[in-house]
């Protein structure tokens, strides 16, 4: 055995051990959000458009009780990253309380109802589509140049974590939104799944042009097992078929194109995480993980609280830490919970190639 593998083997264990003990630095890094409802921290209750979350009870779990315009019953994914970073929250791009020191914390640019394509989630109206969310990035790193200069300024942004979560919206409310769609004329399951693929990689590309150095790229969930389709799709009580097939070819395809502009780029850029998986687990166990159903809605109306949205008059669960699924499409804070410490901790099975604790450390070396 030589003693370049020592060390190299060495030098990997140093890391793995510095993942499990090393405790969140405050203030350590940036952190900006791009994407869907799964991760937007309010930036749509600032938009005239019916994909919002600010009325009760939205937010009945978050330390203020109130709704906040997180499509949750309190904390999301964003949150709880930011959480483990030692870090306040994100605030939304479009909240009036970004300003000064806020800026050097990140961003939040996410916008419930969009996709990967333009014309996802037009029934929507108003929504900061994913171009005009990274026109946004812009935007902000010319505020931060004025605040901390230029060079400061880009080195906030290339140190930072970037989240994206797209896709999942471009086959929901778009390819399978209607029996019949534009989409669905257009393409079949699996070429529409190939031209998101090529329409992402532009979208990753830009966000790297900007900037990002760092990017976790969420797949999409399990489609078709969400609350929503179990109720409206679903034949025999089982996971929607077509959606669930769906999902299985669009993942795979996410994680080999981002290998690729990994390999392109010459260095780990973009991180997959197989969210599929991660729901998967307690989708199949809710038991398992403290559950009594994930096939329920904890917030709705008609089967499985699946139908229509979240709101005053819908059905409401007494313990929301029982229930995988908040509302017709979005997890509980508590399955948030379970995803994101996967996010953190997760063996090459979830993160892909490595998982968040392994570039907080290798990232802390450097």
């Amino acid at each position: 055995m030589s003693s370049s593998f020592n060390f190299a083997s060495l030098a990997i264990s140093l890391i793995g051990l510095i993942a499990m003990v090393a405790p969140p630095v405050k203030g350590a890094r940036a952190f900006f959000v791009f994407g869907d409802s799964l991760v937007d921290s309010g930036n749509n209750n600032y938009l005239v458009t019916s994909a919002r979350a600010d009325s009760p009870p939205y937010g009945v779990d978050y330390p203020t009780h109130r709704p906040t315009g997180r499509f949750s019953n309190g904390y999301n994914i964003p949150d709880l990253i930011s959480q483990k970073l030692g870090a306040e929250s994100t605030l939304p791009y479009l909240s009036p309380d970004l300003t000064g020191e806020k800026l050097l914390v990140g961003a939040n640019f996410a916008s419930a109802g969009i996709g990967i394509l333009n014309d996802t989630g037009i029934q929507f109206i108003n929504i900061i589509r994913i171009h005009r969310q990274l026109e946004f990035f812009q935007e902000y790193q010319q505020r931060v140049s004025a605040l901390i200069g230029e060079e400061q300024a880009q080195r906030l942004v290339n140190k930072a974590l970037v989240l994206i979560t797209l896709g999942g919206n471009d086959f929901v409310n778009n390819y399978f939104f209607t029996p019949i769609t534009a989409r669905r004329l257009q393409y079949n399951l699996q070429d529409f799944s190939r031209y998101l693929i090529v329409e992402y990689r532009k979208i990753l590309m830009r966000l790297h042009e900007l900037g990002a150095r760092r990017v976790l790229v969420t797949g999409s969930g399990p489609l078709g097992c969400v609350p929503s389709q179990l109720a409206t799709r679903s034949t025999n009580g089982q996971c929607a078929e077509e959606p669930q097939l769906a999902a299985a070819i669009f993942n795979p395809l996410l994680i080999q194109m981002l290998k690729g502009l990994n390999q392109e780029l010459g260095s780990d850029i973009f991180v997959a995480a197989n969210a599929v998986q991660m729901q998967n687990n307690f989708i199949d166990n809710p038991q398992a993980f403290g559950f009594i159903t994930a096939k329920m809605a904890c917030c709705g109306q008609g089967p499985n609280n699946g139908v229509g949205v979240c709101n005053p008059t819908s059905n409401l669960c007494p313990d929301r830490e029982v229930y995988a699924f908040w509302d017709a499409f979005h997890p509980t804070e508590k399955a948030n919970k379970i995803i994101v410490s996967t996010l953190f901790t997760g063996s090459e099975e979830y993160m892909t190639p490595m998982n968040l604790s392994t570039i907080m450390a290798l990232d802390s070396m450097t």
